[in-house]
């Protein structure tokens, strides 16, 4: 599997959520770090989320965290979404899943249309670009979704 990225030599997060349109619970999102060199074959494509069954997305779950540079999951519950909206929401859950992550990355891709610029522990901005079917473009993005998904 190749992966795809979108810059030539920069560390990349990929950046997804789930649950958005969901009337009640949390919402969640992941970040995922994914390397630039050839994986090993896996059995399925890293795709969007909901365009793979449930038990793909399990097998693809376990190749993600075993191939990843590094990957984190986070989520907002349904109290504070009441409180700052689903959109505010998505977002910090967002923010909140590149604060867990290990290794900080250089550069964001985020699935969808709208992001809060995030700033780093040294209140540095780490750039990003945002793209409406990301998850169908780049690996890392594609593997976000699937970890915030199962």
């Amino acid at each position: 599997m190749n992966c795809k990225h979108f810059t030539d030599n920069l560390l990349e997060a990929g950046i997804d959520e789930v649950a958005r349109g969901c009337l009640a619970g949390p919402v969640y999102a992941a970040a995922v770090i994914m390397p630039r060199d050839t994986l090993e074959a896996t059995p399925y494509i890293l795709r969007d989320s909901k365009k793979v069954n449930r038990e793909k997305r399990n097998v693809l779950r376990d190749y993600i965290e075993e191939n990843a540079i590094d990957f984190s999951v986070a989520s907002v519950d349904n109290h504070t979404i009441d409180k700052i909206n689903i959109l505010n929401a998505s977002h910090l859950a967002m923010h909140r899943a590149l604060e867990n992550l290990n290794v900080e990355p250089e550069f964001l891709l985020v699935d969808g249309h709208r992001f809060d610029p995030y700033f780093n522990a040294n209140g540095e901005l780490i750039e990003h670009k945002c793209f409406v079917g990301g998850d169908d473009l780049y690996t890392s993005i594609s593997a976000a979704s699937i970890l915030a998904k199962v």
